[in-house]
């Protein structure tokens, strides 16, 4: 099947290579000798007009110590692996040091499953081939390697109580689901917290929303609607968006209790599972 090529991306893949290359002190022809790619070919990446394959990516990250930064960012070159108004958003998550998620339908991408990803790529109104929907799989997984290394970035999950409850992919996708959310919750990789139904109305109930912390650049915020989103720049509206999700959180069961009822629920998703196969 045909790749789409995104040239914007392909642009700002091309600087953040020149920038990295230039902090490590290193020219284009230096960098092409301990990559073992040709200068020429290195030149036409930083300027846009060359798409790196898998294999240079990883030499890159190798030679240039960027923890396989090129490497997670090719997706965003393809414009049939990520929705287009999630491509800008990915770039950034990618070099998040903290990431905080709000989510209230769906469990994000990062901690999906690989069979609850499945259900959600072949869902929809628009129908997609095994390929396409295949390609999408790749990249949603290749996400959640950000969450291999322990220390970043730090993840914060706020969840609906109705991520929980809608069964996507039927009972037994969604006991391993909530299994895999528990463990990495248990294992103080991320921190974990439910809004229950109970709470009623709450500040985040109108859609989702990724805060993102970085290094070197100051925090932004990505809302996400039906076949939109965008990002949010502006400190003032990053800083609503940012008072929003506190208070939310104030709202949600704290990290033991909510493990307590993501284990609960996937135990009922379990019992259900074993009554459909053996009625």
């Amino acid at each position: 099947m045909a790749i789409e090529d995104n040239p914007r991306s392909r642009e700002q893949y091309g600087q953040e290579l020149k920038r990295r290359r230039e902090a490590a002190g290193l020219t284009q022809e230096e960098l092409s000798q301990r990559a073992v790619m040709s200068r020429t070919h290195i030149a036409h990446i930083e300027a846009g007009r060359r798409r790196p394959d898998v294999e240079d990516a990883r030499r890159l990250d190798q030679v240039l110590g960027t923890d396989g930064f090129f490497e997670r960012f090719l997706p965003v070159l393809d414009g049939r692996k990520v929705a287009e108004h999630f491509a800008e958003a990915l770039e950034f998550e990618s070099k998040a040091t903290e990431i905080r998620e709000y989510a209230p339908k769906l469990v994000p991408g990062i901690l999906q499953t690989a069979a609850y990803a499945r259900e959600v790529l072949s869902s929809g109104a628009t129908p997609k081939s095994a390929d396409e929907r295949d390609l999408l799989l790749a990249t949603r997984l290749e996400r959640a390697r950000i969450l291999d290394k322990f220390h970043s970035p730090k993840v914060w999950t706020l969840f609906d109580e109705a991520v929980l409850r809608r069964p996507v992919g039927g009972p037994a996708v969604m006991c391993e689901q909530l299994r895999h959310i528990a463990a990495l919750g248990e294992s103080h990789r991320i921190r974990v917290h439910v809004l229950p139904f109970s709470v009623g109305y709450h500040a985040l109930l109108e859609g989702f929303v990724s805060l993102m912390w970085f290094e070197e650049l100051p925090p932004i915020a990505y809302a996400e609607g039906l076949k939109s989103g965008r990002i949010w720049e502006l400190s003032s509206v990053v800083r609503e968006c940012q008072v929003a999700y506190d208070h939310a959180l104030g709202d949600a069961l704290s990290h033991r209790s909510s493990l307590a009822l993501i284990r609960s629920v996937a135990e009922d998703y379990e019992h259900e599972a074993q009554r459909e196969h053996h009625p």
